[in-house]
């Protein structure tokens, strides 16, 4: 008799606490943001000491839970710039955090030095690919939202031979309640969501705070004339002229809500809006940690997520999404339409490009 499929309750019960520990950390160096707190990467995006501290608590959280000796995870921060010259107060925080954080839980009887904390944090310095198993995560997904005291997640996934199978994204600032179609609610409602599905088995969400999860699914909206569009708060994230071309074509009536970092595929999968809408500048290439758990908490809801071209995401493939153009993600009901109106909206941007 053929073995029965891995059912990953037990790992998904690990990436829950996980995220929901790193969530407890970043809360509290949102709420009492430093700007000694804020370096500078080559590329000039900010970290933060909760960036490293929640890859941190993440890393020593699953290794703990699930007590593997073999630990693959892909994830954004690796510890180089804390070993330099000139960090060891930074350093310093990201310990005394991740250490508050953790006996702040109750169940852990842990005492981390520095370089535990910085051997963590390389954890995540793996490649990925199409065998074996690989944790994924984003520690701080929306830096920029959590810098401007607005939207973030810590989002994390598991692939299991190139899959996802699944997925959590804790959302601190995410209103409980449904967002409005023209702009986030005011932060005054009680906030803070924790999402988490797992392959074959639906996307529930519950409270950061322990509420009991209930299973959410996404809007069953057919008329585009009802449906709002999510996509990226910053515009050097996605191409907001050309979704407001592809929102014209398919008759969508509502201005567009947009939201910092995988918070818009929580928000999507409760039914709070109908598509969401992702064309990065050319060059750009999509990181797997910026979509996995996204994209498996919206289609284990009922959601479809593809290309521009209609293919499925493959996270398969290394650190690095190849696709084609961009990122789409809505209902069934939508998508053919939807498609239709992304390659028209393109080709129109290639030939306005071209020279007569």
């Amino acid at each position: 008799m053929a073995a029965p499929p891995a059912s990953y309750q037990k790992e998904l019960a690990a990436a829950r606490k996980a995220a929901s520990l790193a969530a407890r950390l970043c809360q509290s160096v949102q709420k009492s943001l430093l700007q000694s707190d804020v370096q500078s990467k080559a590329d000039r995006s900010p970290v933060t000491v909760a960036d490293y501290g929640s890859q941190a608590l993440v890393s020593l959280v699953l290794k703990t839970e699930l007590s593997s000796e073999s630990f693959s995870l892909v994830a954004e921060e690796d510890s180089g710039d804390l070993r330099k010259d000139g960090s060891q107060e930074t350093l310093r925080r990201i310990t005394n955090l991740v250490n508050d954080t953790l006996s702040s839980d109750g169940t852990y009887n842990l005492s981390l030095s520095e370089e535990d904390v910085l051997v963590a944090i390389d954890s995540g310095k793996s490649e990925g690919g199409p065998h074996g198993r690989h944790w994924v995560l984003d520690p701080i997904d929306g830096t920029k939202g959590f810098l401007r005291g607005d939207q973030y997640a810590i989002a994390l996934g598991l692939l299991d031979e190139g899959k996802v199978v699944l997925g959590v994204l804790a959302c601190p600032n995410l209103p409980l309640a449904p967002i409005g179609h023209s702009e986030i609610e005011s932060l005054a409602t009680k906030v803070g969501c924790l999402f988490s599905a797992r392959i074959g088995a639906g996307t529930y969400m519950q409270s950061l705070d322990g509420s009991p999860p209930s299973k959410v699914h996404v809007s069953n909206i057919e008329n585009p004339a009802d449906a709002s569009f999510f996509e990226s708060f910053e515009a050097a994230h996605s191409l907001h002229d050309l979704s407001s071309s592809i929102a014209t074509k398919v008759g969508v009536q509502a201005p567009p809500v947009r939201i910092d970092s995988q918070a818009k595929y929580g928000a999507l999968a409760r039914g709070d809006g109908a598509i969401y809408l992702r064309f990065p500048h050319k060059g750009y290439r999509e990181k797997i940690w910026d979509h996995a758990a996204g994209c498996i908490v919206v289609t284990e809801a009922g959601g479809i997520a593809t290309d521009a071209a209609g293919n499925a995401l493959d996270f398969s493939k290394g650190r690095y999404l190849d696709l084609d153009t961009g990122i789409i993600v809505t209902n069934a009901k939508l998508m053919p339409l939807l498609l239709n109106a992304v390659q028209s909206s393109l080709k129109e941007k290639v030939q306005s490009a071209s020279p007569l």
